[in-house]
């Protein structure tokens, strides 16, 4: 199976000056671990997930001033949509994270999470059991 296949398209969009109350509720109301943060002065697309929000707050820092670009991860590993789930699972082990962000071409078809893969793996499994 391919990221394509097992991969959210609907991806949360938010900015670099969004706080990160903001990037939370948006988060959360969506039921998403992760949001895209593209900020339109530079190249390249980061991710704020909710790591990046639960590492502020313990650290004390406010909520309500501090803005997603401040805190989130710029150096993102991308998927490609052909990859296959297997390889986006090792990526996401290598890289010790949940969430990688999908391209195609420059463009951001969506992302995927390791709920998206233990999805189709559990799904897979299921059928194969019939």
């Amino acid at each position: 199976m391919q990221v394509r296949d097992a991969m959210s398209s609907q991806v949360l969009v938010v900015g670099p000056e969004h706080t990160l109350r903001q990037a939370a509720r948006m988060m959360s109301a969506r039921g998403v671990g992760s949001a895209v943060v593209i900020d339109p002065d530079s190249e390249g697309v980061g991710i704020m997930t909710e790591r990046d929000v639960l590492k502020a707050i313990g650290a004390g820092l406010d909520c309500d001033v501090e803005r997603t670009g401040a805190h989130l991860t710029w150096d993102v590993v991308y998927a490609g949509p052909e990859w296959t789930v297997a390889e986006a699972a090792a990526a996401m082990a290598r890289g010790g994270f949940r969430h990688l962000v999908v391209l195609d071409g420059q463009e951001v078809a969506g992302v995927i999470s390791v709920r998206d893969i233990m999805r189709v793996w559990s799904e897979s499994q299921a059928v194969a059991a019939t």
